[in-house]
């Protein structure tokens, strides 16, 4: 798992494998290191972040903390996505 960010107690990354067909620019964001249960919100073509699923139970607080810095790197989050996995699709 490509871990893009860490923040705190945080990581954000890609699964190495996002699907076939590939699924829209996501990360997920778990404590500690990557888990099957980790919060995913999508990036939107505009840079903007939709919390898809926040399984990892993150604290509202932190989540809308942790949503900024997504914002804030998704040119470089997009970046690394299509380096990855060779197109962006995005969610809306």
């Amino acid at each position: 798992m490509p871990q893009l960010l860490r923040v705190g107690p945080y990581v954000v990354c890609f699964w190495s494998n996002e699907g076939s067909p590939l699924e829209p620019v996501h990360v997920h964001i778990a404590m500690g290191r990557a888990e099957a249960n980790a919060t995913k919100p999508w990036i939107t073509s505009a840079g903007k972040v939709l919390l898809c699923i926040n399984d990892s139970r993150i604290p509202d607080r932190q989540l809308r903390r942790l949503t900024r810095l997504v914002e804030a790197n998704a040119d470089a989050i997009v970046a690394s996505w299509i380096e990855r996995f060779g197109e962006a699709k995005y969610y809306c």
